[in-house]
């Protein structure tokens, strides 16, 4: 059984590979290993060694220490109810919804927040 630490640097890998729009062949091409490897981090299947680790966060331009960020709030959380999903991050229509978001200029994306936010006070 795959440890629950491997689980979220994989789907930080995946997030992150995602919101970059880069193919799994595309990262492991630039890490130097079968794109199959990759689905594997992804989904904690395979433990990543901390030089492999490295590389990819080079590949992905994020520091080593992103894919360890929410670590201590999903632990805390574990097992809460709630209206947000369990795997933010693993959730496709999250992903697109913050690529969409982030595609709209800063002027127009502050006004997008700004409504947001209120009608999530009315709901």
């Amino acid at each position: 059984m795959a440890h629950h630490v491997d689980i979220h640097v994989g789907k930080r890998v995946r997030h992150r590979r995602w919101l970059i729009g880069m193919t799994q062949q595309q990262l492991a091409e630039q890490v130097g290993i079968k794109f199959q490897q990759i689905q594997k981090y992804e989904t904690g299947a395979n433990r990543v060694s901390a030089s492999r680790l490295w590389d990819i966060a080079d590949a992905l331009d994020v520091p080593v220490s992103f894919f360890f960020e929410g670590l201590d709030e999903e632990a805390a959380t574990a097992g809460e109810g709630g209206s947000v999903p369990a795997d933010l991050m693993g959730d496709k229509e999250a992903l697109d919804l913050v690529r969409s978001y982030y595609a709209i200029p800063e002027n127009q994306r502050r006004r997008l927040f700004e409504l947001a936010r209120v009608l999530s006070d009315v709901a």
